[in-house]
């Protein structure tokens, strides 16, 4: 046989490789590990999205992995333990350390409950680890316990010795007061075991309490990617510094009583802006600016608090309408001049001209607009503005989740023969890519958004004052309300018209024309093909605009090519929906469509095992089962697999030297 030549890049590479595997024997046990892995079924993934601040339910469909859970433990346990039981055991994996507090109150036999809990939970633990190897559920473990679940996990099945040895270990935890921590590690690792990956199709931010603590989730789990919806780059833009940004974060949610994220969960003082808008606009008419509060937030706050809000509402959106004509003003090639609204108002006649018609405005007492020099801040707005957009700045939970979410986000993700992206791919109204001049030359499709991607980071990551992070801020707003932008899709944000003008004709936002040709299968095979994507398993999964399913709309489209996520998770958008959301699970078997009902809160899922109300629809089942061999992961592996085998090639021909010191 001849022998094997390399090229010197070969050899520099198989070089750095056999650092990590400097032996013949060390390179074949990697690779009958990776081969090992190969076979295996593929992992789940989990797609949400659309969260919009709504903690309580994203968390409880997160532990319960849409179902999945109970699904589980139907599979393991539904011969051999009542319903009432398998939904106690299931709340307690959702909420392990809420649980098990009160389980310790209500139980007079704790130690029994231990060892009955700890035993099923082996079980389980066994059950839905069957798919990986021994070394990736260690790797799942909490390092504390890591040797005492592995233990347990393999030997619960064991007759003879090792059965006293697994009861041993159950009795010594409990004796020395640990079961509760066992239980509570077991139950984290079931969850990650039950889902291998976890997507976030967007919109993670906005109109419900506390993103910041879905956020935190986040940032524990395991496998996560997210796909950057509209909301998510708009919080994207004030913690990188952009004050047009910041004044939208606020805006938005002063208007919709959503102040909880900002002031609790990030620390940002809205002092500075109560005190502007009291001085400034005391005697201004804010009948246009009343905050919307539901339910029994109306009854917590005072007329005194209303007219306050009202006043830093209509505050904040004014400095907010300067900024935005500022970027539409130094960026002619955003095509956005048809938004400067606020140098066409009439003040004598108290109208607008939008387009080529006039409207009556319903308020336009705007102490601090110069008619002369409308979008100009005042030395008041502008100090306000900068200490507001320092404070983002400086909010040390809010950055580490900006962070968090530029490493693991971007604006699409193609993940084992799926094309994840929160809003829509720009079509022209003719069914064709619509092109894009930002950035100096026309670009459409997949090209746009690799384009955009890369500008949306010069944001955060360029130095600040430079004028490529500038670039990037201004771009970030554009990918919020600009028209046709990949994540608003829509050809004009209304802000201005809903606010000053009653005609309801002017409050229109179209929709871009992918959400009409997105119906088409044909379409959506071809926007597939646009990013590399084809096969009958090929789909496109997106999120933003919210299924209305009470006036019979299905989240399947395109003869099954596309699937709509986003059913509602956010309050706001329930009664337009008509259910609680959507999410999805692909598991090696099959495509699974979850929607679900409104969640009634924790503290219900807690006393009562009140489950959020899902129904389950398999749409599309794979010819055979999926093994990792057939994933992006596999591919992966495989590569690395054929370098370690180049390696041992190199090995056995005295091309790289063994090093048996290491």
């Amino acid at each position: 046989m001849e022998k094997r030549t390399f090229t010197p890049e070969q050899l520099h590479y198989l070089r750095l490789l056999s650092s990590q595997y400097p032996t013949v024997q060390a390179a074949g046990a990697e690779i009958i590990r990776l081969q090992a892995i190969l076979n295996l079924p593929k992992g789940t993934e989990h797609f949400m999205s659309d969260i919009h601040g709504e903690h309580e339910a994203f968390l409880h469909i997160l532990n319960s992995a849409s179902g999945e859970v109970k699904e589980k433990l139907e599979e393991l346990f539904g011969n051999t333990m009542t319903q009432r039981d398998r939904n106690d055991l299931a709340t307690l994996i959702y909420y392990p350390a809420a649980k098990l507090a009160l389980v310790a109150d209500e139980n007079d036999n704790l130690e029994e409950w231990y060892r009955l809990t700890i035993h099923r939970l082996v079980l389980l633990c066994r059950h839905v680890s069957t798919k990986y190897t021994r070394s990736k559920v260690r790797s799942y473990m909490p390092q504390d316990y890591e040797s005492i679940l592995d233990e347990l996990i393999h030997l619960a099945e064991e007759g003879g010795s090792r059965r006293d040895q697994y009861e041993n270990i159950i009795s010594t935890t409990i004796r020395i007061g640990q079961a509760a921590d066992v239980i509570a590690a077991m139950c984290l690792v079931i969850k990650r075991l039950v889902v291998d990956k976890l997507h976030i199709v967007g919109d993670i931010f906005d109109r419900g309490p506390r993103a910041d603590i879905v956020m935190d989730s986040l940032l524990n789990s395991e496998n996560v990617d997210i796909q950057w919806g509209n909301h998510d780059v708009l919080w994207m833009g004030a913690a990188s510094g952009s004050r047009t940004l910041v004044a939208t974060v606020l805006s938005n949610s002063i208007r919709y009583n959503n102040l909880d994220v900002i002031e609790t969960g990030y620390g940002i003082s809205l002092r500075p802006l109560s005190i502007f808008a009291n001085e400034v606009y005391k005697d201004c008419n804010t009948r246009q600016f009343k905050v919307k509060l539901t339910g029994t937030d109306a009854d917590q706050y005072t007329e005194k608090d209303k007219l306050l809000s009202a006043r830093m509402y209509k505050a904040i959106t004014i400095i907010l309408f300067k900024l935005e004509g500022q970027k539409i003003l130094r960026h002619p090639e955003y095509g956005m001049n048809d938004r400067l609204l606020l140098d066409k108002v009439d003040y004598e006649s108290k109208t607008v001209r939008i387009g080529d018609k006039t409207y009556p405005m319903l308020d336009c007492d705007f102490p601090t607009v110069d008619p002369a020099d409308p979008y100009t801040l005042t030395d008041e707005e502008s100090h306000v503005i900068d200490q507001l957009t320092d404070s983002f700045h400086h909010s040390e939970k809010l950055q580490k989740h900006i962070r968090f979410l530029y490493s693991k986000g971007g604006l699409y993700k193609i993940s084992n023969g799926n094309l994840l992206f929160h809003g829509c791919i720009p079509m022209t109204d003719d069914g064709k890519l619509m092109s894009f001049t930002i950035g100096g030359k026309p670009r459409s499709g997949r090209d746009f958004l690799d384009y955009a991607e890369k500008t949306a980071r010069k944001a955060y990551y360029d130095k600040r004052g430079s004028d490529e992070r500038q670039m990037g801020m201004d771009f970030l707003w554009w990918l919020w309300t600009g028209r046709n932008s990949p994540i608003f899709g829509r050809d004009r944000m209304t802000t201005f018209e809903r606010r000053f003008i009653a005609d309801e004709k002017t409050w229109v936002e179209p929709k871009n024309a992918y959400y009409t040709y997105y119906l088409d299968p044909k379409c959506c095979e071809k926007l597939l093909a646009e990013f590399g994507l084809t096969g009958p398993h090929c789909h496109i999964i997106n999120g933003h605009v919210p299924v209305k399913v009470r006036k019979g709309e299905s989240p399947i489209k395109g003869g099954g090519k596309l699937i709509v996520i986003d059913g509602g998770f956010s309050r706001a958008y329930q009664p337009t929906s008509g259910i609680a959301g959507y999410t999805l699970i692909f598991n090696s078997r099959h495509f699974r469509l979850v929607s679900h009902q409104p969640f009634s809160g924790k503290y219900n899922a807690l006393h009562n095992n009140d489950d959020i109300e899902s129904e389950s629809q398999i749409f599309e089942t794979l010819e055979t089962r999926l093994r990792i061999s057939q994933t992006d992961e596999g591919a992966q592996l495989q590569t690395r697999m054929d370098d370690l085998l180049l390696l041992l090639e190199a090995y056995r021909t005295g091309a790289v030297t063994e090093n048996h010191k290491t």
